[in-house]
């Protein structure tokens, strides 16, 4: 008998079944479609909507496609499981088994020659945003994430992650028009890959080091503002189980401190925190 997981692989078609250069058109697309924020009338709301929506997405990408998907750094139910995957998917950054897989594949081979976005193996453009459009990077590695891979709902979301975004962008338009559909999805999408980009990007290049990991990952508070936390990257390289990115009272993780107002909710359970040698090894440095 076949398992959920090789049948993920031969289930009905989907959008990632299409031709290649198809698959990729929206990225193009999105960033010259945001360019039209030029050309409606400027008010601060759409600026507070595009901030408002990268910021909940990105959510979506630290605590719901890494601290969750990646790295199962907490547990859920498979309701609230959905509902992080779902908002993921949104940001356009494909479905929780592609995302997942590849950062598996990320932190075993960081910084060799097998790591598809080492700015140190090929450069920053590449590791920034090239990996991201060239085939090598267009499977789903189901073998590494088995355990997403019995989840039918999870399965169908990685063939059909152009849904969410689909319905985000709809939404906004029916609500709030061409200006709203503009900031709202154009504009906050382009800005939120981006700001997910970098810590693949500039946190391999600039930073400073508190644990002599074997890669050249890096921390960097900026990039934490932008990215609700993960460009504490450093410390995330030295130990992946954690939900903390943040090893310190003072590292800024607001991530984190949505996870645990979630933890105390009873929506999560089983935050994972950093055992004491991390912090023995970050007092040694």
């Amino acid at each position: 008998m076949q398992s959920s997981v090789d049948n993920a692989r031969t289930s009905s078609i989907g959008w990632t079944d299409l031709p290649f250069a198809v698959t990729q058109l929206p990225f193009f697309l999105t960033h010259i479609v945001a360019l039209g924020a030029f050309l409606v009338p400027f008010h601060w709301r759409y600026v507070a909507l595009a901030a408002a929506l990268y910021y909940v997405r990105m959510f979506g990408v630290s605590a719901g496609y890494h601290r969750y998907f990646a790295h199962r750094t907490f547990k859920t139910s498979r309701l609230f499981q959905f509902v992080l995957a779902w908002l993921a998917v949104s940001s356009a950054q494909r479905g929780v088994l592609w995302w997942a897989g590849h950062h598996r594949r990320h932190h075993q081979e960081s910084d060799q020659p097998n790591d598809l976005h080492s700015p140190v193996q090929r450069g920053f453009w590449w590791s920034h945003v090239g990996w991201l459009l060239s085939r090598e990077s267009s499977n789903t590695d189901t073998d590494r994430v088995r355990d997403l891979a019995e989840y039918p709902e999870l399965r169908w979301l990685d063939k059909w992650h152009i849904v969410p975004p689909l319905v985000l962008g709809t939404t906004l338009y029916l609500a709030g028009g061409w200006p709203a559909l503009v900031w709202g999805y154009f504009v906050s999408t382009t800005l939120l890959w981006h700001g997910t980009f970098t810590v693949n990007s500039l946190s391999h290049l600039f930073g400073s080091r508190r644990y002599p990991t074997p890669d050249n990952s890096r921390n960097n508070w900026l990039l934490t503002l932008v990215t609700l936390g993960e460009g504490w990257h450093n410390n995330h390289h030295f130990y992946q189980g954690a939900a903390a990115q943040g090893h310190m009272w003072w590292e800024f993780d607001p991530a984190l401190y949505a996870l645990k107002v979630l933890s105390w909710l009873g929506v999560i359970w089983d935050v994972r925190k950093p055992p004491r040698r991390v912090f023995e090894a970050a007092a040694r440095q």
